[in-house]
């Protein structure tokens, strides 16, 4: 039976100590680190990601400033807003939720985010220190930060493993593939136009898992003893499920994480350790 990765028990002893520091932090700079959260249109599963943020932000004392604006905002009038945040000294950390309606760019949108409040981490000079391993210079991307802490946590050992990333999207898979390489992993790196997906599968000590569909990872894909991060979600019949099909891959592997519950909450949690990062290195601290 395998160990199942509490990635909600983890985020929640992160956003403690966060608390904490928070308060010592406040105490010492005079105000909190704060958050500015800019939200573009009405679609629900954004409004309920920025819903989490923000409660988030409150349990562990960041101010969080709500920026809604209709889904017709043109490139321009965002783009503004972006730079006002930059200017705006009392502002640390910057997120704009992703995705953002089809007319707008986001990349440019990303590209001038100041990297220092870049939470996200999606920032090309963010990016550049994942690849260079300048983990405590910069922002990382939140969801690979966190499937890192979970390795950390559990004593996970990447030195020397077989590593697979299925997905090689620029938030999740680009990102981890390359952290786990600074760990010194084998890594392979799987998308949709890899062919024979399970031959790479089987031979993953490490076996991460970002493609957003649902149950794409069986029981005959996965290695005996394996490590399993299941980074997807989707909604199947009213249920949030993963990548991975957990009640059976879990006979098999060593450690999995369930999905809700393993790798969500460490994304948040992450987020506000990037809030409070990004205060930290501007104040000085």
């Amino acid at each position: 039976m395998a160990t199942i990765l509490d990635g909600k028990a983890l985020a929640a002893k992160i956003k403690e100590k966060l608390k904490e520091e928070v308060g010592v932090l406040k105490e010492r700079i005079g105000r909190p680190p704060t958050l500015a959260v800019v939200l573009i249109g009405e679609d629900p599963a954004s409004q309920i990601y920025v819903r989490n943020k923000e409660k988030a932000c409150e349990e562990i004392g960041i101010t969080s400033i709500g920026i809604r604006k209709p889904a017709s905002i043109s490139q321009e009038e965002l783009e503004n807003i972006i730079i006002a945040l930059n200017e705006q000294q009392d502002v640390d950390g910057i997120l704009v939720q992703l995705p953002l309606p089809g007319h707008l760019d986001s990349q440019k949108i990303i590209n001038l985010i100041d990297p220092a409040k870049d939470v996200d981490g999606f920032h090309p000079v963010n990016m550049g220190k994942v690849v260079l391993g300048l983990f405590d210079e910069g922002l990382m991307p939140c969801t690979p930060y966190g499937v890192m802490k979970i390795f950390e946590a559990y004593g996970i050992e990447l030195q020397g493993k077989n590593a697979v990333m299925v997905g090689h999207s620029n938030i999740v898979g680009k990102p981890l593939a390359n952290m786990m390489i600074n760990k010194n992993a084998t890594v392979s790196v799987c998308h949709v136009y890899t062919e024979d997906l399970k031959s790479y599968t089987l031979r993953a000590d490490i076996l991460c898992v970002a493609t957003g569909v649902p149950h794409l990872i069986k029981v005959d894909m996965v290695k005996e003893g394996a490590v399993v991060i299941d980074i997807g979600i989707s909604r199947v019949n009213g249920k949030i499920v993963g990548d991975v099909d957990f009640e059976n891959v879990k006979e098999k592997v060593s450690a999995i994480t369930p999905v809700p519950g393993g790798v969500g909450p460490m994304t948040i949690a992450m987020l506000m350790y990037n809030t409070v990062k990004a205060f930290k290195l501007r104040e000085g601290i």
